[in-house]
């Protein structure tokens, strides 16, 4: 059977520089394709290249052919009609995508009336249908709001019902779920499966994330430095692996099911584009190197029926053992230690405004409504949620040490509301952060050197020998001090934000995001760092993120923020293995697996509709509007009492004596990992 694309020999460059490199694959009708990589492997000028999107100045060579006819160096209006009709694309940021003027409604009808003959009443009709097609909730009064009223869930559920307006024989996806919550991100790919058995297209899934790939593909393709090194089907890469990198991303992933074993990071960075390496790209950064690798790039070597991989040591690579990077690894018992951090019943409201020339306040926004936690010595809380749960102004609240609005905030045993200028400035020595970018939290004008000493100068200490020896402890070479950010890859940025935080040998350190920027491999790298120094130095961590799978690695304990709430609360693993929230159950569940047989057997908890508004939170449970156990489980007497009586966390009785507290009326603990 003939593919519906079919790409051979593809190579794109810029200025003389390769972006792709003889890339050959090829995608059948109802067939799923999955392309991986780290960034700057090539994946999205390979997309763009085969729409037909690329800059002018990019140099096009090889073969790009849909239906059999030939694309590269088609006429752009030849291009045009093939583009939103016989394929089109998801982007990964669709508020880029849609245009901010124009209804979501007339966009969508846009779409139909350029490619079929059919009245604009007639195309506004399908937009709705569409638009319910892919769970958009009152699809009709929807279809009349603007991008920016939609949710990002909702948004690139828009770029679906977009994408299979023409019933396309091929859809490429450039990361669709990247910027999404795990529990949105499930419910796109639900979306996406919904719209292949609709259209019967073939599917190109780009991405970094290879649980998405899991159980989402048929087959995968690999690339690095611009060009395939593994390509086969979806079983065969994840579990005969054959490429040394294939294998390093795969061991560099925290996953959901297991926790407590250090990650195996790929060492080093992809190199430049400009700048290959000799013989195979990915020597330098081999642990199985030889001489012959550095001499000749090895080509895709058959290792099996429809298994290729570009490795002259293909036989002798082990293949990725899921079951015992999975393995979990046992969390001690609480320990009786001093209190680093206490927050009991803090509250944070903010006023929302209307107009510009005459404001007035119409509502306040309930970003946090009573919560309660505390964080021992030595130990690390991951405080986890989706977007608008809560977390970031939790965090702001304690890095002010200020009096907050309601509740108590006592750090290091002093209670913020009572801080005079001296005990406040002692106290940000002894408590330090490290942010989400740390290209943007880096002075770039400062080298490394004045970035690490800045501080200590700060708090009058001498920088000495000490700059040296934070460098030391991050794992980055001393000698490279007198550089500026700009000059370290991203991983590197986040150890010099790492040892900045250090420099005053603090005993707190919160963790906002630190590592949800940073590519798979690279990420692995810090996530150790992180592990050996809180061992080696005894430090506290307060680690704020979305991802479950990188708490679950690096946690002791964990909270789970909903609307401004701890949803649940306790030690990981028991929460891990035996969620006992209906949230916590429908976030783990919808977490994907780098495991393809394990994936696909899994049932997701797939959570209807957004989060709502925190300036209008439901009575009662403020769950209960999405919750599948209130909707599918509960009867009519139970459910009033959600919509009466919120919640509060209580003690659950295990019977092994764990630490798991949830804010349920029904709380049951299940397997759904």
């Amino acid at each position: 059977m003939r593919p519906v694309l079919d790409v051979r020999d593809l190579s794109v460059s810029f200025g003389g520089v390769p972006a792709v490199r003889e890339l050959s694959c090829s995608v059948h009708r109802g067939e799923v394709l999955g392309i991986v990589g780290e960034s700057g492997s090539g994946k999205s000028v390979t997309s763009a290249a085969v729409m037909g999107l690329l800059p002018q100045g990019a140099r096009v060579t090889g073969s790009v052919r849909l239906h059999g006819r030939e694309l590269i160096g088609a006429p752009a209006r030849e291009l045009t009609s093939y583009r939103g009709k016989a394929m089109s694309m998801v982007f990964q940021d669709p508020l880029s995508a849609l245009t901010p003027v124009y209804r979501v409604g007339d966009q969508i009808a846009e779409a139909v009336r350029v490619h079929q003959r059919i009245g604009k009443e007639a195309a506004l009709v399908k937009a709705v249908q569409l638009l319910d097609l892919v769970g958009i909730p009152q699809p009709s009064e929807r279809a009349l709001a603007f991008p920016h009223e939609f949710s990002g869930g909702m948004r690139q559920r828009v770029m679906i019902a977009m994408a299979m307006a023409n019933d396309p024989d091929v859809i490429i996806c450039d990361e669709p779920t990247t910027a999404l919550d795990v529990t949105v991100q499930a419910q796109v790919l639900e979306v996406l499966k919904k719209a292949q058995e609709k259209t019967g297209a073939a599917i190109i899934m780009i991405t970094h994330d290879l649980g998405v790939v899991a159980g989402f593909a048929d087959r995968v393709l690999v690339m690095y430095a611009g060009r395939p090194v593994e390509v086969g089907g979806v079983d065969d890469v994840y579990y005969r692996t054959r490429m040394p990198y294939t294998a390093g991303l795969l061991g560099s992933i925290p996953r959901v099911d297991g926790g407590g074993r250090p990650l195996t990071p790929i060492e080093g960075s992809p190199p430049s584009p400009g700048a290959l390496p000799p013989g195979c790209p990915f020597a330098p950064r081999c642990p199985m190197r030889i001489d012959a690798c550095e001499r000749d790039e090895p080509p895709l070597f058959e290792v099996g029926d429809g298994h290729h991989a570009a490795c002259i040591r293909w036989k002798e690579v082990a293949p990725y053992d899921a079951d015992a990077s999975g393995a979990p690894g046992r969390r001690a018992p609480r320990r009786a230690t001093r209190t680093v951090l206490e927050v009991r019943g803090l509250v944070k409201d903010y006023p929302l405004f209307r107009g510009t020339l005459f404001r007035r306040r119409v509502g306040t926004v309930h970003a946090v409504a009573g919560i309660g936690f505390d964080l021992r010595e030595g130990e690390t809380l991951g405080l986890v949620g989706e977007s608008g749960s809560g977390k970031t102004t939790t965090l702001t609240q304690i890095l002010e040490l200020t009096a907050p609005q309601a509740g108590v905030i006592t750090v290091l045993g002093h209670d913020t509301a009572r801080l005079d200028a001296a005990r406040r400035a002692e106290i940000r020595r002894e408590m330090q952060v490290v942010f989400q970018d740390p290209l943007a939290s880096l002075d770039p004008r400062m080298t490394v050197h004045d970035i690490l000493a800045e501080p200590l100068r700060t708090h009058g200490r001498r920088p000495g020998r000490r700059v040296g020896e934070l460098l030391s402890l991050v794992g980055l070479d001393p000698s490279h001090a007198a550089r500026y950010p700009q000059d370290f890859s991203g991983g590197q940025r986040q150890r010099i934000a790492v040892a900045r935080a250090l420099a005053l040998e603090p005993r707190l350190l919160v963790l906002d995001e630190p590592v949800s920027a940073l590519d798979v491999s690279i990420q692995a790298g810090v996530i150790n760092l992180l592990a050996s120094l809180r061992a080696r130095l005894g430090l506290s961590y307060l680690f704020v993120a979305h991802d479950l799978a990188v708490v679950r690695h690096i946690a002791d304990r964990v909270a789970v923020m909903y609307l401004g709430r701890i949803a649940e609360i306790g030690q990981a693993d028991a929460v891990y293995e035996a969620p006992a929230h209906p949230y916590t159950q429908a976030l783990l569940s919808a977490i994907p697996l780098p495991d393809p047989v394990r994936e696909r057997a899994r049932d997701r908890i797939l959570l209807e509709g957004d989060l709502p508004s925190p300036a209008h939170p439901p009575t009662g449970c403020r769950f209960r509007t999405r919750c599948p156990k209130f909707r599918t489980e509960l009867t009519g007497e139970e459910r009033r009492l959600c919509v009466d009586v919120e919640p509060e966390a209580r003690p659950l009785h295990t019977g092994q004596g764990t630490d798991q507290s949830a804010a349920c009326h029904y709380a049951e603990r299940r397997d759904v990992v």
